[in-house]
């Protein structure tokens, strides 16, 4: 001590340790910081640390997101109904989200949205579906599509985190088929498979003109995005090529991939996103659920630069961001995109209504309450059934903020019409996929525009959206 007072160190060591006692720990910190936009950038933990953690939790985050599933929803596999999606698979059929006990759907209808709200009747299954872990978020895929792209590509698109957790039956059929604007007379030009890198150029090299072919390439190349890339704060066991466009919207329509999106903040407000299909992008005008981005191209851009990043270009920048040029590459994935068609609608029209030729009494009696009664057709108007707008349904009259699994269930804001042509080939329904079934969206929509529709008029259009 006496040495090291007269060398002089003794006072520095006393100050070093002085300053090791005023730097808080990173537990210190994280309870103490404000919330902020951004995620953050330097990984607190090792790779191997972060994989053992979230392994051991997963079970858990599973089991808890299963259980609430299994309590909002009839996870049932019933498709008693005749009606089929474009390649054969059936839909499913039937109300799937559960009711309080001791109340239904005809009582429900029957109180106001004050009633609803201060009796705490509002359905789980009509609450704002979280995603399978919340508080983590990102892209997740299917189990058939993680097998098909590690047969096809060897990329593997497993979480070591977290599985996808609807069930198959819930989802749409798997390849979907693939019609195009330019060559209707082809029909499905998909033969069947899963497009991809490994097969683009013989399916579709003359019958695609070379900047659609270009366009097609770049979306099914990868890019890296943020829970699949090269760092270390990844969420796959070894570092990764990346997501391609089309891992997500499988043959330019949907495998019903989840995520959140990236334009809202803190993390609990964010929404769970049901992956859209890109079939009929040519007649829309707006794109994102709530973004409304005013072209194709524009959203094409938004996504490889900040939407595959949680919306924060700080991350985008760590992990390789993909900045297309607007002028070719985004100009040429659009223009494959401009082309992808809905399916064939042999019962409707020139006008997108029913042939009555050919239409049965129930689907007439069904398009005459879309166009009357039922008052979709304020929003959802022929041939294409969206009418380009955003719409605030304001559901949360019907209930209590509360917090869902890290997800906080509070009001939507608006949302923009997506189109209805083909929906029964786009299961699940919503925004977020919170409706299992067409019927369901029927009784959602019963209650929030307080229609009071009969057990027969629920039934009439469902046969009719099942015609679109």
């Amino acid at each position: 001590m006496n040495i090291l007072a007269r060398s002089g160190q003794f006072p520095a060591i006393i100050a070093v340790g002085i300053l090791v006692l005023l730097i808080p720990s990173a537990s210190t910190i994280a309870q103490v910081a404000p919330p902020s936009s951004y995620a953050p950038v330097v990984e607190r933990e090792s790779f191997d640390a972060v994989v053992k953690r979230m392994q051991a939790a997963k079970a858990g985050i599973a089991q808890r997101h299963n259980q609430l599933l299994q309590t909002r929803y009839d996870l049932s596999d019933r498709s008693e109904n005749i009606a089929k999606m474009s390649r054969g698979k059936s839909v499913q059929a039937g109300t799937r989200v559960r009711l309080h006990e001791g109340v239904s759907w005809e009582q429900l209808a029957g109180m106001s949205p004050a009633q609803v709200k201060s009796k705490n009747l509002w359905p789980a299954g009509f609450y704002p579906l979280p995603h399978p872990n919340h508080p983590e978020g990102g892209m997740l895929f299917p189990k058939y599509h993680i097998d098909e792209i590690n047969r096809q590509e060897q990329r593997d698109l497993t979480r070591f985190d977290l599985d996808y957790d609807l069930p198959t039956h819930f989802l749409p059929e798997y390849p979907p088929a693939i019609y195009l604007t330019t060559r209707p007379d082809l029909g499905d030009v998909s033969q069947g498979k899963v497009v991809t890198i490994d097969n683009y150029y013989g399916l579709f090299n003359g019958i695609l003109n070379p900047k659609q072919l270009e366009g097609l390439r770049l979306l099914v190349g990868t890019f890296p995005q943020q829970q699949f890339n090269a760092t270390h704060d990844r969420r796959s066991l070894k570092a990764h090529r990346g997501v391609t466009c089309f891992d997500c919207h499988v043959n330019g329509h949907t495998n019903a991939a989840t995520h959140l999106v990236g334009d809202i903040r803190p993390q609990e407000f964010r929404h769970r996103i049901d992956t859209p299909t890109l079939r009929g992008v040519n007649i829309q005008r707006l794109f994102g659920s709530q973004r409304a981005l005013k072209t194709v191209e524009d959203f094409t851009e938004f996504e490889q630069r900040a939407a595959y990043f949680d919306g924060d270009p700080t991350i985008a920048t760590k992990k390789g961001a993909n900045v297309l040029e607007r002028g070719s590459q985004v100009h040429a994935m659009a223009e494959f995109e401009a082309i992808l068609d809905f399916p064939p609608a042999p019962k409707l029209n020139v006008f997108g209504k029913l042939d009555e030729s050919i239409a049965t009494e129930q689907e007439m009696r069904g398009q005459k309450l879309f166009f009357g009664k039922a008052q979709c057709a304020v929003c959802h108007s022929a041939p294409y059934y969206t009418d380009n707008l955003m719409h605030n349904l304001k559901a949360e009259r019907f209930f209590k903020t509360k917090n869902i699994l890290g997800r906080t269930a509070t009001a939507d804001g608006p949302i923009k019409t997506f189109p209805l042509r083909g929906i029964k080939d786009s299961p699940p329904y919503l925004h977020d996929g919170r409706l299992l079934t067409l019927e369901d969206t029927v009784e959602f929509f019963n209650l929030v525009l307080e229609l009071k529709l009969n057990q027969q008029e629920k039934a009439d259009l469902v046969a009719f959206m099942l015609c679109l």
